[in-house]
């Protein structure tokens, strides 16, 4: 079972402990912002889905997922399908919606994003997040990875404004991030892992001390992931 609030590093999620850390952090500082109706798109099994009822301010919780995205555990499904390109919602019915590591899965990016923009009302936002660096997954469903740069181009296109983008985690943190998914996902037998977890961990541990996140506009700017917060006006 996946952690997406991971406490400490061990064996079994060593690949995953950053990025789901930052993500959910990255959530928790911004769940504030929202409000009324709210969606998750690509919500998988709503594993976030009591920290967004924890904000008061949210009055339902609705999640949607790519259709043939990923099996789900017994008892947990999303409350709609959609093939990333046409949601089966009208025109600004949602107070506040949340995209996580879900875009770069999707066939036409604009498209997904104009079609968000189109649900939400007047005043609403969007929180997103995409990987910047991470292996292939969810093959052959897995079609972009992006830049600040690419993803504020996509967002100011599909309609959305005062846009906030965040590295979620710097060069440190990126090379701690590939030495833990080296360790989990290259193949050697799981004695040499639990050998190497011993001499990985520590220096994983190090570097995510030591991490300092760029701003979004730095050059030559290594990062383990992107958050966003946009607005639809």
């Amino acid at each position: 079972m996946i952690d997406f609030n991971p406490k400490e590093i061990t064996y079994e999620n060593i690949d995953r402990f950053f990025i789901k850390a930052s993500i959910f952090k990255f959530i928790q500082s911004n769940k504030n912002v929202f409000k009324g109706k709210f969606l998750d798109v690509g919500c998988g099994e709503k594993p976030y889905e009591s920290l967004i009822l924890s904000n008061h301010n949210v009055i339902s919780y609705t999640g949607i997922d790519l259709i043939g995205g990923q099996e789900y555990k017994k008892g947990v499904k999303p409350d709609f399908l959609w093939d990333g390109i046409t949601f089966p919602f009208d025109d600004s019915v949602y107070g506040s919606a949340m995209a996580t590591e879900v875009l770069e899965h999707c066939p036409d990016p604009l498209v997904s994003l104009s079609e968000i923009y189109r649900i939400l009302k007047a005043s609403s936002p969007l929180l997103l997040t995409v990987p910047f660096i991470w292996p292939t997954h969810e093959t052959p469903y897995d079609f972009y990875r992006y830049t600040p740069f690419g993803l504020r181009h996509l967002l100011v296109k599909a309609g959305f404004e005062d846009i906030e983008i965040t590295c979620l985690g710097g060069w440190d943190a990126s090379l701690a991030q590939v030495l833990g998914l080296w360790l989990k996902r290259r193949k050697m037998s799981r004695a040499n892992q639990k050998r190497l977890f011993l001499i990985v961990k520590p220096v994983i541990q190090y570097l995510l001390k030591k991490d300092r996140i760029l701003e979004e506009s730095s050059e030559q700017n290594l990062i383990t992931s992107i958050g966003v917060v946009a607005w639809k006006k």
